[in-house]
């Protein structure tokens, strides 16, 4: 890189705050440290609490509370890689997000936050960071092998959700409709079989996650408050999480049905163009649906993106008629979504789910989020509750009322109760949603540090079970 290009990039662009971003940094940064402050509280005490508890009765069923993890200080072969990706955003990323051409900065996003994502999962070396981590006997590849009829699997599927069943389903089989085993499935036939293949394809999906959001927030609130967001979507805590755990995959397909509902209902586009990419959500959404039944609740999140969008109302129809082609193909080969969503409550209970203590749960699973989304996120949080407090009708008020939505999404995933005997990797999919917030922050260098410094510390002093 050319030597003069450097001072360049490390400064922070020369531009006007969007419409509507406060214009009082020393007091609004006093109030935003004491939200990333307050975050950091509710993480110790689910920490210190949980870990009295996990003494006690060992109810808890985790070593670590509120994380799945056990305490291993260690580095390894990603360590040099993840120092410099960090390194490197934290200088150049808002500088870069601030200058680069649209298209080419969703394709930096990309690349940017796939090296941060393998490079974090190689912290603790390829068997363990990525090969094995699909591999173990909850996981999806166990069951591959009993697809090799998939239209009888699919029928007989609700016969083995129960634990007293017979041959019954590893956890996250049972756990979620079968569209998730189905992917693995289709991996294998096509030669990509084994955890090492499962492995790169859900972090390959799972980091075009970021990429999604970008595209929606550009549709949806402008493209100002999109490229401020940008370093903080590719340099996320919650990466450590995406690599590898299957719902950085969910999390990718909800996004882009998200992203392409947003295209779909906003803009002036020809007519043609947006009922395409109002087929093309509903094809994703119904795909998520029967990823997860916890991504239902992303119809919260949908309708905010409806009311921001609502001038264009006239692809709807083809969304509902996308959103009606995975269940219709599903049940026609004999799945049940209803019934099996109805033995997973039973077979919840059967569980870990019966004996995690509720009143643990329903306020640890948000120090968990705290940590997936990390200190800039819960100050981005406090601007995003300012905003909607002051009623501003600016492109920050739109992204705001989006970045709620979200929020409400996961406080009604969390209060359902069914999110307890669950540990931090299901709310990827709320978080990436979350993460935007950081677009209202003003010093953002410091910010990225703040999630650099956290996703390396969690990486490199835990041993994380995903």
């Amino acid at each position: 890189m050319h030597r003069d290009l450097l001072p360049a990039l490390s400064r922070a662009p020369r531009r006007r705050l969007p419409r509507g971003l406060p214009r009082a940094p020393s007091r609004d940064l006093r109030r935003d440290l004491y939200a990333a402050l307050a975050a950091a509280l509710l993480v110790l005490a689910a920490v210190l609490v949980g870990r009295a508890i996990q003494h006690r009765d060992g109810s808890l069923r985790v070593n670590w509370p509120p994380l799945l993890a056990d305490w291993h200080p260690h580095v390894g072969p990603g360590t040099p890689a993840a120092l410099a990706v960090a390194a490197g955003v934290v200088a150049y990323g808002p500088a870069l997000a601030a200058r680069l051409p649209w298209r080419p900065l969703l394709l930096a996003v990309w690349a940017t936050g796939s090296a941060w994502t393998w490079s974090l999962a190689l912290v603790d070396g390829w068997y363990r960071g990525v090969a094995e981590q699909l591999t173990t006997r909850s996981e999806y590849l166990r069951s591959v092998g009993r697809f090799h009829d998939i239209p009888y699997a699919l029928r007989d599927f609700t016969h083995h959700i129960l634990i007293d069943s017979p041959d019954n389903w590893p956890a996250h089989v049972a756990g979620h409709p079968p569209g998730a085993t189905l992917t693995f499935v289709l991996l294998d036939r096509i030669g990509l079989g084994g955890g090492g293949w499962a492995g790169a394809f859900v972090i390959t999906v799972g980091t075009t996650g970021a990429v999604a959001v970008l595209v929606a927030l550009r549709a949806l609130a402008d493209e100002e408050l999109a490229r401020r967001a940008a370093p903080f979507l590719a340099l996320a805590p919650a990466a450590v999480w995406v690599g590898t755990s299957v719902d950085g995959y969910f999390a990718a397909v909800a996004a882009w049905a998200l992203a392409l509902l947003a295209l779909a209902v906003t803009g002036h586009r020809p007519r043609w163009t947006s009922r395409t990419f109002g087929l093309a959500s509903g094809l994703f959404f119904g795909l998520a649906a029967y990823l997860s039944y916890g991504l239902t609740l992303f119809a919260l999140i949908a309708a905010a993106v409806l009311l921001l969008g609502r001038a264009r109302t006239r692809p709807l129809p083809l969304v509902l008629a996308g959103l009606a082609v995975v269940p219709v193909v599903f049940t026609a080969l004999g799945f049940n979504w209803w019934e099996a969503y109805r033995l997973l409550v039973t077979r919840y209970h059967q569980g870990s789910g019966g004996v995690r203590p509720y009143g643990y749960w329903v306020w640890a699973n948000l120090a968990g989020t705290a940590i997936i989304v990390g200190p800039a996120t819960a100050a981005g949080l406090r601007r995003t509750g300012a905003t909607l407090l002051r009623r501003d009708r600016t492109s920050a008020g739109r992204l705001a009322l989006l970045v709620a939505a979200a929020l409400l999404a996961l406080l009604v995933a969390d209060l359902s109760g069914m999110s307890k005997a669950e540990t931090e990797r299901i709310w990827l999919p709320f978080a990436l949603w979350l993460l935007p917030a950081g677009a209202f922050l003003t010093v953002p260098r410091a910010w990225l540090a703040g999630q650099a410094v956290l996703a390396l510390l969690v990486n490199h002093l835990l041993l994380t079970g995903w």
